[in-house]
């Protein structure tokens, strides 16, 4: 199944690719391979293993959450620079018409 230029085009319009011809012509091969190359990837894979995620078992080694005392608002709250209505007063970074 060979990809043409014609299809490329239409994947470019699709994704709002602007695509000279050379480009079109160059691409049009080189999605063909990638095809290929995931088609043969299929072929490999075999019924009797199962998919997997990695290569080796992992197994979660970070510890369980517990809930501890924490500083209260007004503590964490002493030593900001600025504060309002209990939280963090930072500058604006983002414009707001954005």
């Amino acid at each position: 199944m060979a990809i043409t230029r014609d299809e490329v085009a239409h994947l470019a319009r699709l994704s709002r690719m602007s695509l000279s011809d050379a480009e079109l012509d160059a691409l049009a091969p080189q999605l063909d391979q990638i095809l290929a190359a995931v088609a043969r990837v299929t072929e490999v894979a075999a019924a009797d293993i199962p998919p997997t995620s990695h290569a080796v078992p992992l197994t979660n080694v970070f510890r369980a959450d517990v809930t501890r005392p924490s500083l209260s608002v007004d503590e964490a709250l002493a030593a900001a620079p600025a504060a309002e209505d209990d939280r963090f007063r930072v500058p604006r970074i983002l414009d707001p018409d954005e």
